[in-house]
């Protein structure tokens, strides 16, 4: 298994919809593995493809929930249906999120508070299950990775000016900017 460098705004695989994984091999084993490792070394919640570099529609995850899911797992070709999300201001104390790909920085999203996720699993068995809360978080925020959407493409408008402010503070928004995890700081302080 290896770390790998994450890709920050800007990169251009962040920006697009990834492609559909088509087979399910030792490749793609191989790779997921390496996620994991990576998400591991970043102190992740979670970690989609396109993080890495990689225009695939996979991302892994590692939270412990309360949903009766596996800790740690992996979603191939995910489908997320979601209830609906409040039209809310998000609360800046009980809503932010963060991202390995805007490193460092926080900011409130308002999301869903529930989700259900389908798709497979590394070796192409089918994946079904429900998520709560901050688990439901993390999996919205993962799967809008995979249509080229970072969650400072949601924010509020003040927030939004903020997260831009702080892009180009960074020298963010150009191509071949990546970080380290467990060479670099650790943006978020963990």
């Amino acid at each position: 298994m290896t770390v790998l460098p994450v890709t920050i705004w800007g990169e251009p695989v962040l920006h697009r919809r990834a492609s559909e994984v088509e087979v399910f091999d030792d490749e793609l084993r191989a790779l997921i593995a390496d996620m994991f490792e990576t998400n591991d070394a970043a102190n992740g919640v979670g970690l989609a493809a396109p993080q890495i570099g990689v225009g695939k529609r996979l991302f892994v995850y590692k939270y412990a929930n309360d949903d009766d899911v596996p800790e740690q797992g992996v979603v191939v070709n995910p489908v997320l249906t979601l209830s609906k999300v409040s039209g809310a201001l998000p609360d800046p104390d009980e809503h932010v999120e963060g991202c390995l790909s805007f490193p460092g920085e926080y900011y409130p999203l308002q999301r869903a508070e529930w989700t259900r996720v389908q798709g497979f699993d590394g070796d192409g068995n089918p994946v079904d299950f429900e998520a709560t809360g901050w688990f439901a978080r993390i999996l919205q925020h993962e799967f809008d990775h995979l249509d080229g959407k970072l969650y400072v493409n949601r924010l509020v408008d003040r927030y939004a000016k903020k997260a831009l402010k702080q892009a180009k503070k960074h020298g963010w928004g150009v191509p071949g900017l990546t970080w380290m995890p467990g060479v670099d700081p650790d943006p978020f302080g963990h």
